[in-house]
């Protein structure tokens, strides 16, 4: 049942709704993303939903009749997709089509020992940042790529009239040191911060914004502060570049290699150093901007959204080729 997409068809995926602002951002692309919902709307099977304006290539499919569906290509994004989903929804031949497991995270367990859920060398593992990719065990597995981030240029910009910091995190305080909750305690006792993020109500933060707001509520902000040590390159951070907010992250996993201290952004192991980066941003607006710039100017290069959606194009169309090829071979009369 699996035709071969020619380079005059549009490329039909399926996959699940996992992360809700990857999903947005990868449905900006020439191609159609199928998602699967059920009444319940359990984990991945949320459908659409009311948070990110996605255009009509992200299409609703009800669970039950994503089987009979013909589709060119299978997006894992958990490994709740990849173990289990797929055999509750797809049929044994979908099952065989061109398959790519996108890997969001960095290896939790372990961070150098960790080894893939994915051992099939027919399934290409995509990596959203270089450091993601040197630090899981990949297993051997002869299809590994790296995808970096695109975001949409807001149609907001940088206004900074607040003189504090934001801070963009969901449930920070429950995933503690991952994602630098000790970290956020520390600085907010010496720079003015505030915290927003699902779950963060009871943190001392001022809860969830949703999406679609988070670009002009945080604009106003003097700047945005990551205190995150050991996550992937955040979108938010990607979407605060790009509007031209100046960035102070810690100098871990990939926000080492894209953020310039002083340059593009404040970037730092030492804590007292980025405090008082904060502070210097706090007092001097013009440097604010300054840095700003520079961060969207690397930002528009960097995540551009057409690059980003270009290489998920080309990524499909070589897959899907691959698997053609591969199955003329099997099928050769020759062998």
């Amino acid at each position: 049942m699996n035709k071969i997409t020619t380079g005059k068809d549009r490329l039909k995926i399926f996959t699940w709704h996992i992360h809700g602002s990857y999903l947005y951002y990868l449905s900006q692309g020439d191609y159609d993303i199928y998602i699967p919902v059920n009444e319940e709307k359990t984990e991945g099977y949320y459908g659409r939903g009311a948070t990110f304006p996605f255009g009509g290539n992200v299409i609703e499919v009800p669970a039950a009749e994503v089987r009979n569906m013909d589709f060119d290509c299978i997006l894992f994004q958990s490994e709740r997709n990849y173990l289990t989903d797929r055999h509750e929804v797809l049929a044994d031949w979908q099952q065989q089509l061109p398959s790519v497991y996108v890997e969001h995270n960095t290896p939790e367990r372990h961070p150098t020992n960790t080894r893939h859920v994915v051992t099939d060398p027919a399934v290409t593992l995509v990596h959203v940042t270089h450091f993601n990719k040197l630090m899981w065990d990949n297993n051997g597995l002869p299809h590994v790529r790296v995808i970096e981030h695109g975001v949409s240029i807001p149609e907001v910009t940088y206004k900074g009239d607040i003189p504090r910091g934001i801070v963009v995190i969901n449930h920070i305080q429950q995933r503690g040191r991952i994602t630098g909750w000790d970290v956020f305690e520390e600085v907010r006792k010496y720079v003015p911060l505030d915290l927003v993020g699902m779950g963060t109500s009871g943190s001392g933060g001022l809860g969830e914004v949703l999406n679609p707001q988070l670009p002009e509520f945080t604009s106003r902000y003097r700047f945005f502060f990551n205190p995150i040590r050991y996550t992937s390159f955040g979108l938010a951070v990607c979407e605060a570049m790009m509007a031209g907010m100046p960035v102070v992250a810690l100098a871990t996993t990939e926000y080492a290699t894209v953020i310039k201290d002083g340059i593009s952004g404040f970037i730092d192991t030492n804590i007292e150093k980025l405090v008082d980066s904060m502070n210097k941003l706090i007092t001097d607006p013009t440097l604010a901007r300054q840095v700003g710039e520079g961060g969207r100017q690397l930002a528009l290069e960097k995540f551009n959204i057409a690059r980003f959606t270009e290489d998920w194009k080309n990524l499909f169309h070589q897959i899907i080729q691959i698997n053609f090829h591969n199955h003329e071979k099997e099928n050769s009369i020759h062998q």
